[in-house]
């Protein structure tokens, strides 16, 4: 089949989410600027660079309370958020804080939830993850959206702290067996990394940031 994403699909569900998978996702916490804890999950999410290290989060979509979710909103205000790793064990507990809820709902109650303190940033991280990047925000951008009363706007966070689990290290690796992290599909589906391998380049050079 072949369609123009402007003028839909015609299927039951968008298949474009299902077209670029697995997704990681960012489990985004942020504090509004009264000091409510926010947490949501986002499958359009990545690292965008390591030197520095910098990853991103695309909040599009509305929000009942105003044309802005929470997450974006509470990044550009403060100028901080933090990522925390989902999960295959927290799965239930990632999904939980998906819920829309109003601005004034603290999502780590909500989800049952440990807010840890972080270091460099004032936003809890999630206690029960296992790697949680601190970020502080590099710029936010606003981009285009089809969807009336919404908004499309990328936050890009540069990593100024980093925590790891020693329970997720192997010979000072970042063990991904034992992480399990999970990955955002199409539809409702999630996957979760059970499987490793390694291939070594043509070259068999390593490159180490």
């Amino acid at each position: 089949m072949f369609y123009k994403p402007r003028n839909g699909h015609g299927l039951p569900h968008n298949p474009l989410q299902a077209c670029i998978v697995p997704r990681p996702i960012g489990w985004i916490s942020t504090l509004s600027t009264d000091g409510v804890a926010n947490l949501a999950p986002f499958s359009h999410f990545n690292i965008v660079g390591m030197l520095p290290p910098m990853v991103a989060f695309c909040n599009n979509g509305p929000h009942a309370e105003g044309s802005v979710k929470d997450s974006a909103r509470n990044a550009i205000a403060t100028g901080e958020f933090v990522h925390s790793v989902a999960t295959f064990e927290l799965r239930e507990q990632v999904v939980q804080s998906s819920a829309h809820v109003s601005r004034d709902c603290d999502e780590f109650d909500f989800a049952g939830l440990t807010k840890a303190p972080s270091r460099m940033v004032a936003p809890p991280r999630v206690g029960e993850s296992p790697i949680s990047l601190e970020c502080r925000v590099v710029k936010h951008v606003e981009l285009p959206t089809t969807l009336a009363n919404s908004s499309n706007v990328m936050v890009i966070g540069e990593v100024v702290g980093v925590h790891i689990a020693e329970s997720v290290m192997t010979d000072g690796l970042v063990d991904v067996g034992k992480l399990r992290p999970l990955a955002r599909m199409g539809y409702l589906d999630y996957a979760s990394v059970a499987e490793v391998f390694s291939i070594a380049r043509p070259d068999d050079l390593l490159v180490k940031y």
